[in-house]
């Protein structure tokens, strides 16, 4: 299975490519995408291009995965979202449908991750229904805190993953 294309008013969710590549680099390379992410540590070209891989991954051999997110008025990279298992080393384990969202700098602040995960539950609920989601958010990360409240989430546990306290919220 390949991802569906979804859209809102402003943006535009669909699979990775390969072209996408060279942005999704220079998210991650950049201190204010990780800041709350991975320990705050910036993510290597090596690394990003195994979460390109990982991305495709995911419809091909589960049905789900994460979007890229672009700006319908600019064509503009805008980040990645979406649902995903990523069989996470945390104790106690997550559930399989985790939702995930990261967005590049420039659109922080706009509605967009509210924005695009209504688009993927309301996809997720159609093809998977009834299955509950989970999500992990750094404890400090308070605009990522909202978007999961907005979206239904409430939280269910603290734990700590990779040396960074994290909070897991569950809808």
């Amino acid at each position: 299975m390949t991802a569906p294309e979804l859209t809102t008013e402003r943006l535009l969710l669909r699979g990775t490519r390969i072209t996408d590549f060279p942005d999704s680099v220079s998210m991650w390379t950049d201190p204010a995408t990780t800041k709350y992410i991975g320990g705050g540590v910036q993510q290597t070209r090596e690394q990003t291009y195994a979460r390109v891989l990982r991305h495709a991954g995911h419809w091909a051999l589960l049905g789900y995965g994460i979007f890229t997110v672009v700006e319908r008025a600019t064509g503009k990279f805008a980040g990645e979202v979406g649902i995903a298992s990523f069989e996470r080393d945390i104790t106690p384990p997550l559930l399989p449908f985790e939702a995930a969202w990261v967005l590049a700098p420039w659109c922080h602040g706009r509605g967009y991750a509210t924005e695009a995960l209504r688009a993927v539950h309301t996809w997720f609920e159609g093809a998977f229904p009834n299955q509950p989601t989970q999500c992990i958010i750094d404890v400090g990360n308070v605009p990522s805190h909202r978007v999961a409240e907005k979206l239904g989430y409430t939280e269910i546990d603290r734990r700590t993953y990779h040396g960074s306290p994290l909070i897991v919220f569950q809808r």
